[in-house]
């Protein structure tokens, strides 16, 4: 037998470095101590990088297909100021992996590896100290692109944070760059991908919501995420679901409503959809995404009124997506300016969700550093 002092026999591969690990500052402490940044939509940077997210998976192909797209497009929201990346597992679900031949082990793979990527982008960002424009640039879309390519993308050796001064409002943790992985947690109605996480009330009970979660939620939390995201849930049902499912996971959550005016898309109250989460400790912070700019405006203060929680918000543009012709109308309405107001009402977590990409997040940075 080799003992622990011997070199490995000739032929062993080189065992790969851990992914780097995260910020020393628990997220919930810097809510306490100040307003941290989201990101904004992933997709959104990664359609501006050329990708094609048509496919029913949506941004969580590029797990297997092209990762390195998706650690570029973590890079962009670093640069612009972010201080939470979300993974690329909102869609991310073993029958929609199973669509396209992909076994339980693999899509547990995929879904640790959407964390590994963000975390790694973290790492690289603030080794430049946010000033490199060359970091995280766009990769060539030439060569593998795959699994094994993905394999070697998260085995590289990340670099020294940097640093930033932090300005007044910003959170303290800003100071040292510090930047959280918040692992996605998507509802049902994304895996079905016929715009049903918009309506919610699937038919299916708690018990068989929570089994659907339950598996995916484990295998993130595996992975060693800041926290999870329980976001874009259209009802209270499923809601109580996410949380039975991720109560054992050793990860804390923030839970976060798809909301139309002041009810849930399901159609139920905001007030009863936020006191679901007002006694549980695992839940770091509550709110809404994935809504337009000025629903979101009316919900931070009840959720904060209701909860006595830090409020996470972070909503669409303002665009309408059409799920028919799979398109965005309108205009977009999002305004980076309304952050004071959400502030002031208790919003601690802060940034947009889909058409909201690096420059407004950007513009959001700025606002929140004074």
């Amino acid at each position: 037998m080799t003992s622990a002092a011997e070199p490995p026999p000739e032929g062993t591969p080189p065992k790969p470095p851990p992914p780097p690990e995260g910020p020393g500052l628990p997220l919930a402490e810097a809510l306490a101590r100040g307003t941290v940044v989201l990101d904004g939509g992933l997709s959104n940077q990664l359609e501006a990088q050329g990708c094609d997210l048509s496919d029913d998976l949506w941004s969580a192909r590029l797990l297997a297909d092209d990762p390195a797209q998706i650690e570029a497009a973590h890079a962009a929201y670093v640069r612009a100021g972010a201080q939470v990346l979300t993974t690329s597992s909102y869609q991310a679900s073993y029958e929609g992996f199973a669509r396209r031949d992909l076994g339980r082990r693999q899509v547990d793979e995929l879904l640790r590896r959407s964390v590994h990527l963000a975390r790694r982008a973290a790492a690289q960002n603030e080794a430049a100290g946010r000033a490199d424009p060359t970091v995280g640039e766009v990769p060539d879309r030439g060569g593998d692109g795959g699994i094994g390519a993905a394999h070697a993308l998260v085995g590289r050796e990340p670099g020294r944070p940097g640093e930033h001064q932090a300005a007044p409002g910003e959170s303290a943790a800003a100071r040292e760059g510090t930047v959280w992985v918040a692992g996605s947690v998507g509802p049902y109605g994304a895996m079905l991908a016929d715009g049903s996480e918009y309506r919610g009330g699937y038919g299916l009970s708690v018990r068989e919501l929570m089994g659907y979660h339950r598996p995916r939620i484990a295998a993130l939390a595996a992975a060693r995420p800041d926290v999870l995201a329980l976001e874009t849930v259209p009802d209270i049902d499923e809601a109580e679901a996410m949380l039975w499912a991720a109560e054992d996971c050793g990860v804390p959550v923030w839970l976060s409503y798809s909301i139309r005016g002041h009810l849930t898309r399901a159609g139920q109250p905001l007030e009863r959809a936020f006191a679901l989460a007002a006694d549980n400790e695992q839940v770091i912070a509550v709110g809404v995404n994935c809504c337009t700019p000025a629903d979101a405006d009316g919900a931070v203060r009840l959720a904060g009124l209701v909860t006595g929680k830090p409020v996470v918000v972070y909503p669409n543009s303002g665009e309408d997506w059409d799920a028919t012709a799979r398109d965005w109308r309108g205009r977009s309405t999002f305004d980076p300016a309304w952050v004071a107001a959400w502030r002031s009402e208790g919003a601690r977590l802060v940034g947009g969700c889909c058409r909201v990409g690096p420059d407004q997040i950007a513009d959001l940075a700025a606002k929140i550093r004074g």
